[in-house]
């Protein structure tokens, strides 16, 4: 990798020579340098003189956000809020970016803006140029991202984190643009990037307790479309001489993982001596077509399991973990294995020089050289009362959006018959890597074969793919004759995919020997985001098609109190899961797996759960008729222990618990006051401090033992 020195440190660069800079309808960059992008990633190494604004600063939740962020140390210099001026915690307030760019000379900017309103909120970010864009907001729309990503992809300023992350932290010069819970995380040398906001607070406070502390930590967040991928992260932790180890924290969906491991075995090849790298893999017993709590925890067809994901990571030389408590032990493991001095890393960073963290742009202050967190209070966030889910629309249903899409292709028809092993594979979808729509088409069906054939070709989403890329689509295929027909029939699908805001149109076609094209609508996969209704009230008539009387009822009653619950089905599964957060929850239920138990449910609480959704969900598991013992596991980042010990309590005296024992670990925030009041209740509780002993008490309780 070449580095080049910049005006704000280190800029790094995948290749020696700068790549040209790409062109779209909308490029907002006015700089001339020829580069991309991917050379934003400098823009990630942020520090005690980060310069940092909010927009949507007077807002409830972005003004306790910075209040938090400023007693930590990090170094906000205002915001902006629309139409308003003044003054706001006694910082500079402007009415527009334009203002605050010119004034206040941003590094960065945390975009606290409810969901409907974000996508355009990051684009004038874009516009301004700010060099780092922080989005935390859950439910944006995928299209209004892919909108946004689009135009990232024409620019080379701008580097945005998110959304539905919990941002980016440097605990070396105590820079939080995000809503981490600050009272985990420890100046130290280890780097990690995450997709689980909750799994990355395990990893955080296992590698405190280890005394390793963190360098850098950046929530790559678990929607379709990311900003910021694993890769990213890693360049930039090879490159920063604070970081001695990597962790990576992954889950099923997507192909960052296997990006990341390629990444992985050329950085191997080209150092001597590589900075050792931890990981781990949520969702391995994901169940297969549903999304796991996040947006985009879901495999799309011919994509890799969290388990194949897990294995190629391995192969490519990171150490595996199966439960982020393990990351301390792990790391300070693999770090003497690599002939570093663990005792020097081990040793009190703030006390240190710390290299780029503490390089000031703009002069230095010498009061806030000193500080340490003393916070004890969770971080607030923005809360929303649905989770993000897929509409998944049946074929039978989907006729009607499709035809007039399609009545006017000369030379296709629509069949209601079963598509034939020898058909062909065409769709419209997402390609997580370049962030953007693709085409994907394979010259076969077949599940054995479709991941080596079939092929992405993504396109700007602002715009309908070009006529020689849908060319390239068809001629993959290889169509044994006229090609004309499944031209338009892509370009159609590209239309409706635009138009109605799919996540995946596909399906299989036949081609006759004279060039007509059968589109097998029993094949069909028709998928649809529901954050456009949820958060911007358009495609109602889409949205309208959802058939709830044809799903599991517990799950859609969960849905009702922000609680995402999944039903799984293995007939000899019997422990009851209750999670605060998407990626814990998944990998609580591999966790258990491991331990020789089976988890009748995922249930996910949401980042912020409450007594009341923590009532609610043990009212949903105990209908389960399979259920012997409910695991509770709760990561007290967000959440605060004693609050989820009070909802515990809280069930127990209003739910009938069917003489059911609970287990119950609780760690992070206020974690012995938790464990304190279940302790002390005088009921059928068990509470434990470590993960593995919990799980080994539960599935001994699972297996008939007391």
């Amino acid at each position: 990798m070449a580095a080049l020195r910049g005006r704000s440190g280190w800029l790094l660069c995948s290749n020696p020579r700068l790549s040209p800079q790409p062109t779209g309808p909308r490029s907002f960059s006015t700089t001339l340098a020829r580069a991309s992008y991917d050379d934003t990633v400098h823009n990630l190494r942020i520090g005690k003189h980060t310069r940092v604004i909010y927009q949507g600063f007077t807002g409830r939740v972005a003004t306790g956000n910075a209040k938090d962020s400023i007693a930590y140390g990090t170094n906000i210099v205002g915001g902006v809020t629309p139409g308003k001026e003044g003054e706001h915690l006694g910082l500079p307030l402007l009415p527009d970016l334009r203002k605050a760019k010119e004034q206040l000379k941003p590094d960065a900017t945390a975009v606290f803006v409810a969901a409907p309103q974000c996508g355009k909120a990051i684009e004038e970010a874009i516009e301004a140029e700010i060099p780092l864009i922080v989005a935390v907001a859950e439910h944006i729309p995928l299209h209004d991202i892919m909108r946004v990503t689009s135009i990232l992809k024409t620019q080379s300023k701008s580097r945005l984190v998110g959304a539905n992350a919990p941002g980016i932290i440097a605990p070396i010069g105590y820079c939080r643009i995000g809503f981490q819970p600050l009272p985990t995380f420890r100046p130290g040398h280890i780097g990690i990037v995450a997709k689980s906001g909750t799994l990355s607070y395990e990893a955080v406070a296992s590698i405190s307790r280890a005394e390793l502390g963190q360098s850098l930590c950046i929530g790559m967040g678990g929607d379709i479309v990311a900003g910021t991928n694993i890769v990213d992260g890693l360049k930039v932790f090879e490159a920063d001489p604070e970081t001695h180890g990597m962790v990576i924290v992954g889950e099923v969906g997507g192909r960052a993982e296997e990006d990341a491991a390629e990444w992985i075995k050329d950085y191997h090849r080209r150092e001597k001596n590589p900075k050792p790298i931890a990981a781990l893999v949520g969702g391995m017993n994901a169940k297969p077509g549903r999304i796991m709590g996040h947006a985009g925890a879901w495999a799309a067809r011919g994509e890799h399991s969290a388990a194949e994901k897990y294995k190629i990571l391995q192969d490519a030389g990171a150490t595996m973990v199966d439960h982020p408590e393990n990351f301390g032990a792990v790391m300070k493991e693999i770090l003497a294995k690599s002939g570093r001095d663990v005792s020097k890393i081990t040793g009190n960073p703030a006390d240190q020089k710390r290299g780029y963290h503490t390089m000031s742009r703009r002069g230095m202050s010498s009061s806030s050289a000193a500080f340490r967190p003393t916070l004890s209070t969770p971080s607030r966030r923005p809360q929303h009362h649905q989770h993000q889910r897929g509409l998944v629309i049946r074929p039978s249903q989907g006729h009607a959006i499709l035809e007039p899409y399609l009545e006017n292709i000369k030379g296709l028809t629509l069949s209601t018959d079963e598509a034939p092993a020898d058909a062909f594979y065409v769709g419209i979808t997402v390609d997580r890597t370049e962030r953007q729509p693709c085409i994907r088409t394979s010259p076969t069906t077949d599940v054995s074969t479709f991941r080596e054939t079939a092929k992405r070709f993504p396109y700007d989403q602002r715009e309908l793919p070009p006529d020689t890329l849908i060319q390239s689509a068809v001629q993959h295929i290889n169509p044994p004759a006229g090609a004309e027909p499944l031209a338009n029939l892509i370009r159609s699908l590209a239309k409706m995919y635009k138009d109605k805001e799919a996540t995946t149109l596909s399906g299989s076609v036949t081609i006759s020997p004279d060039g007509k094209v059968t589109l097998h609508a029993n094949s069909m996969n028709l998928a649809f985001d529901d954050s456009a209704f949820r958060s911007g009230k358009r495609q109602a008539e889409i949205h309208n098609l959802r058939r709830k009387d044809r799903e599991q009822p517990e799950e859609v009653e969960a849905e009702k109190d922000g609680i995402v619950y999944v039903r799984m089905d293995e007939p000899d599964a019997n422990i009851g899961t209750l999670v605060n957060g998407a990626g814990l929850a998944m990998n609580t239920v591999d966790a258990l797996r491991l331990h020789g138990g089976k988890a009748l449910n995922f249930l996910d609480t949401g980042g912020k759960a409450t007594s009341e959704t923590v009532k609610k969900s043990f009212e949903l598991i105990l209908r389960d008729e399979r259920v012997k013992v409910i695991f509770v596991n709760i990561f007290g980042g967000l959440t605060d222990g004693g609050m989820i010990a009070d909802g515990i309590l809280l069930a127990f005296k209003e739910v009938d618990m069917k003489n059911v024992p609970v287990v119950v670990r609780i760690r992070g925030t206020n974690e012995e006051v938790g464990q304190k009041k279940i302790a002390e209740s005088g009921l059928d509780l068990e509470a434990f401090d470590k993960f593995d002993d919990a799980a080994k008490r539960v599935v001994e309780i699972a297996r008939g033992g007391k």
